[in-house]
């Protein structure tokens, strides 16, 4: 997210200094350290996206090289955040097993 919402209509979303494989080592990653990416990363988004105009919406940014329009980014953005959130919530749901608190309605209820 920090890469993606940093600069967007000067610089490619893929920034050169990520290091995408060094986001999925944990090691010596605390919880309270992980929150703070996480939410860094979302305050950055939501900076970004705060700060655009209408006219904004419809001007060319580049993600890896690729043009999309601003919208275009937003709407990827949020299905590959989807995708990601499942992943958690499935790790979440395997780890507490019968703990686990459905997020939804509760099974077996109507």
């Amino acid at each position: 997210m920090l890469s993606r919402w940093t600069d967007i209509f000067t610089t490619d979303g893929e920034k050169p200094d990520r290091n995408r494989d060094e986001e999925f080592e944990s090691e010596g990653l605390t919880r309270d350290g992980l929150l703070a990416i996480w939410d860094r990363g979302w305050a950055r988004f939501q900076e970004t996206l705060n700060s655009l105009t209408e006219e904004d919406l419809l001007r060319t940014i580049l993600i890896r090289s690729e043009p999309h329009t601003v919208i275009q980014a937003v709407e990827r953005q949020m299905y590959h955040y989807g995708y990601h959130i499942g992943q958690i919530v499935y790790i979440g749901k395997l780890l507490r097993s019968s703990d686990w608190q459905t997020l939804t309605i509760p099974r077996r209820r109507r």
